[in-house]
């Protein structure tokens, strides 16, 4: 058996019907997963969980709230109903407010945190009885650059960041005993619906990642399906409370 064959295995996606979450959910496809795909656009969700059953493998879809613990508790209870079992979490669903800090409504600070951070840790919650029933299981978290580095543009989004990292090695650290590994990625300039929109609003921000990313370009959300395998298989069992980038270099580069 390959250290990285995830037939038999399960992986809910949030965020999953687009961009890295949909990279991610590729990956696990092709390594043999089912998947569920959750979100709030049903139909968007519908067309992500098609392509990947044309991989031949099960796929169901789920609509969340993130910010909702009711709504995450359902979620994670839908998975197990349509397909069996829970082995992977991915807690990708986020979003973003691009304004300087003093401008912004105390509401838009609350929805930033609550989707990014909150949610995070009631999907999290929601699984781990789960996980810890069948013995084990990887909840990987997706923090930013804004995890590690400031920008004027994205104060509530840098904090829900900076958090996933700290919380990502509190729960390691917490399930390790139940044979959970938690696990962010923090992912550098992705060509997403999300950044597509901050090309548009930071001016000359195109031009300034390819200059500091070594790699000489954006990255893809296919740049994300190798390290969902790895994270959600065996070959990562020793490793638990860990932030990767996935950045081209970009957190690197001087």
């Amino acid at each position: 058996m390959s250290l990285f064959d995830l037939k038999g295995k399960v992986a809910l996606v949030t965020g999953g019907n687009g961009g890295i979450g949909l990279g991610m959910a590729r990956g696990f496809a092709q390594a043999g997963a089912d998947i569920a795909i959750a979100g709030r656009k049903a139909d968007k969700s519908r067309g992500a969980a098609a392509e990947l059953a044309k991989l031949g493998v099960r796929t169901t879809v789920i609509e969340v709230d993130v910010a909702n613990p009711d709504s995450c508790k359902a979620m994670v209870e839908a998975c197990i109903k349509s397909l069996g079992r829970l082995d992977i979490l991915v807690n990708n669903a986020g979003i973003n407010i691009r304004k300087r800090p003093e401008t912004y409504a105390m509401s838009e600070w609350r929805e930033v945190l609550s989707i990014n951070l909150d949610g995070a840790f009631y999907c999290s919650h929601a699984a781990h009885p789960h996980m810890k029933k069948v013995g084990g299981g990887k909840i990987i978290n997706i923090g930013s650059m804004m995890s590690i580095f400031g920008a004027p543009f994205a104060t509530p989004y840098a904090a829900s960041k900076g958090g996933i990292v700290q919380m990502t090695k509190a729960l390691a650290t917490a399930w390790a005993v139940d044979n959970i590994q938690v696990n962010a990625i923090l992912p550098g300039w992705i060509d997403t619906e999300l950044t597509q929109r901050a090309r548009e609003q930071v001016d000359g921000l195109h031009q300034n990642v390819l200059r500091r990313t070594p790699a000489g370009r954006w990255g893809g959300p296919g740049d994300f399906s190798g390290i969902a395998i790895f994270l959600g298989s065996q070959a990562s069992d020793f490793i638990t409370g860990t932030a990767i980038p996935v950045d081209g270099g970009f957190s690197i580069s001087g």
